[in-house]
């Protein structure tokens, strides 16, 4: 495992982020997430991600109870607050309130004490930015949390945020958007402003839903016990599951070749080459998917190579800024 400073604090992260997004609480029984998880150490990688609406707060704990025994010193562990947790008005958002209930939930079912990285898992536009940043300050100053971030905020929106924060003497070091080859939404604005402000990338979705494993085939119905195969969880791929994005990215496979990699690591190794992205976040429903994705970590990717991987999906790419803050038609 490599490791890279996120953003321009002090805080060290692994350069891959296990997430547990639709896996843990949802897409694989309990003992599968914990395998996946005890692979993700075994592999190097300290850092974790989760959200308390993942399995509406199962997630946290499955990671929680999977990740006990371990030197709490040793890990780094990110959460989020936004979507609704309960049926009530202020059960949801980026109100005061919200906030300070939902990291004591967070903590509980985490069973820590503190978290690394708290992030707002959307922009809340019903509440003030002011409410919003001093309730986070308070969580800060209160040691419940390191650091805070952002996830899928705007260019001029993270810098509102950044402003907030720095009066208000917190960090605000990260933002969490969705970035891979065939996404690349966050490149002419986002970036910049983040790269200004001396926040970092943590990337979700690095291989478009699994579709940048190469192991959707054109003209062929999707591979049993795969997400696109999965009457849940298959809409956030459905969008990427049309031949001209699929005989694309097969035609990655001689350049991933040509390197020693599969697709996916090549795709990996393509979000990692990028100076603002601090990890990628992957997801897994079995060790040996960890184990294959971390072979991705240290690789670099010459400008030819590069090149050639732009070329060939520049044609079915998103790269609207506009797309940053609108539904993503691809999920």
């Amino acid at each position: 495992m490599e490791f890279r400073h996120l953003g321009r604090s002090g805080l060290v992260i692994s350069e891959l982020v296990y997430g547990n997004w639709i896996t843990h609480g949802g897409q694989v029984e309990e003992d599968a997430a914990v395998a996946c998880v005890n692979a993700a150490l075994d592999a190097g990688i300290t850092t974790f991600d989760t959200a308390d609406v993942y399995a509406q707060g199962a997630a946290e704990e499955v990671l929680g109870r999977a990740l006990k025994d371990q030197r709490r010193d040793g890990l780094e562990i990110f959460t989020k607050v936004y979507w609704p947790m309960g049926p009530g008005k202020n059960d949801r958002g980026l109100s005061a309130k919200h906030i300070k209930e939902s990291i004591d939930n967070s903590l509980r079912r985490l069973q820590t004490d503190r978290v690394e990285l708290y992030q707002a898992h959307r922009w809340d536009v019903e509440t003030p930015l002011e409410e919003t940043m001093q309730a986070f300050a308070d969580v800060v100053h209160s040691g419940k949390a390191h650091y805070i971030g952002v996830s899928e905020w705007t260019a001029d929106q993270i810098r509102a945020g950044a402003e907030l924060a720095k009066e208000l003497k917190i960090q605000l070091v990260s933002s969490q958007p969705q970035y891979s080859a065939l996404w690349r939404v966050i490149e002419a604005e986002v970036v910049p402003a983040s790269e200004e402000l001396g926040i970092g990338q943590i990337v979700w979705s690095p291989l478009a839903g699994g579709i940048l494993s190469g192991k959707y085939k054109p003209g062929q119905a999707a591979p049993a016990g795969s997400r696109g195969a999965d009457p849940k969880f298959g809409r956030f791929v459905e969008g990427w599951m049309n031949d001209d994005v699929l005989e694309r990215v097969q035609q990655l496979g001689p350049i991933a070749e040509e390197q020693g990699l599969t697709i996916a690591q090549l795709s990996l190794a393509w979000v990692l080459q990028n100076s603002n992205v601090s990890a990628a976040i992957i997801g897994a429903t079995r060790p040996e998917q960890v184990q294959e994705n971390v072979k991705a970590v240290g690789v670099k990717l010459d400008d030819e190579v590069l090149e050639k991987i732009n070329k060939l999906l520049e044609p079915v790419a998103v790269t609207d800024p506009k797309e940053t803050t609108a539904p993503n038609p691809r999920a």
